[in-house]
């Protein structure tokens, strides 16, 4: 039976609210946040291009990121209803197959709405699509791995988004290679971050048969990988930027890393019990400090070269 089927055989219709809920808005900060600091690092003045920034963070989280969080929750909806059965579609406040339709729907308005941004625009958002399609929808499903998911999710989530941050700015130009290196470092740290979100669904997760790192690894071992990997990502930017003369922005972000080590301390005592409260307190301070090397490279030889 197909979708359209269905749903006119159905009285039922989504709230409205449950439906703002399934697109989950506290999450579209960190693509958001990924894009402007990619379009800060070129050195591009922001003023010039208002409209380009603004429609491009507009994609990158009500769109690009809402519609990845449709797509998960519709193909985790069954690890949803032992995990947290109060989210929209376990509950039955989006009924029926309504959560497919909305999933389907805001990645074709996604698609439509990068057209203006030419094609490098539309590349890096079909990625994108791809990705969260490819992370949650057998027979991909790159969340049944957590070292497949949570990597593939960092690259997207941080990388893809700081990099077509910045090739948009430039004229949709591939940014320098050391603007690249920094989208890198920073998405294998955001693997860290996807693990932290991995510890409040491990029973589920078990009897789903998903092989998060928390499932794979036990608490103690994933908290652990997720902990090294922030740090280590990190410390390579701050060399980095010791290496391109930007010595105060290093040791700003040193400081923000011996931050989090605190944090982490606290976490790895109790990983399941403080895993959301790391993430919470902690991860802000690694956020900051990709803004911190988004302004550090602007005014960068390499970043000139290319302006």
């Amino acid at each position: 039976m197909s979708v359209s089927s269905v749903l006119l055989s159905q009285t039922a219709r989504p709230d409205p609210k449950a439906v703002l809920t399934l697109l989950k808005p506290v999450t579209w900060f960190p693509p958001m946040w990924a894009f402007s600091c990619g379009a800060i690092s070129v050195g591009v003045a922001l003023t010039d291009k208002v409209a380009v920034l603004a429609l491009g963070i507009l994609i990158t989280g009500p769109l690009v990121c809402a519609s990845s969080q449709a797509v998960n929750d519709w193909f985790d909806r069954h690890v949803d209803a032992i995990n947290e059965p109060n989210r929209p579609i376990p509950s039955g406040r989006i009924p029926g197959q309504w959560g497919l339709v909305v999933a389907i729907g805001w990645t074709l308005l996604s698609l439509l709405a990068s057209i203006p941004l030419g094609l490098f625009g539309v590349g890096a958002v079909a990625i994108a699509l791809a990705f969260s399609w490819g992370y949650s929808a057998p027979p991909v499903r790159f969340k049944q791995n957590g070292w497949v998911g949570n990597t593939a999710v960092g690259l997207t989530y941080e990388g893809l988004a700081w990099v077509t941050g910045a090739g948009i700015m430039l004229g949709s130009r591939i940014p320098p290679w050391q603007i690249l290196l920094l989208a890198l470092l920073y998405s294998i740290g955001a693997h860290g971050i996807m693990t932290l979100n991995d510890f409040k669904a491990i029973e589920g997760d078990r009897q789903m048969q998903v092989r998060s790192l928390p499932v794979l690894l036990g608490a103690q071992g994933a908290a652990r990988v997720a902990c090294a990997v922030m740090v280590l990502a990190q410390l390579v930017v701050v060399g980095l930027l010791v290496l391109w003369q930007r010595p105060t922005h290093a040791m700003v972000i040193g400081a923000l890393v011996v931050a989090q080590l605190f944090m982490m301390r606290r976490f790895l005592a109790a990983p399941i019990e403080r895993a959301l409260w790391l993430s919470a307190l902690g991860v802000p301070f690694y956020v900051s400090g990709m803004m911190i090397t988004a302004f550090a490279v602007r005014t960068a030889p390499f970043v000139e070269s290319v302006r």
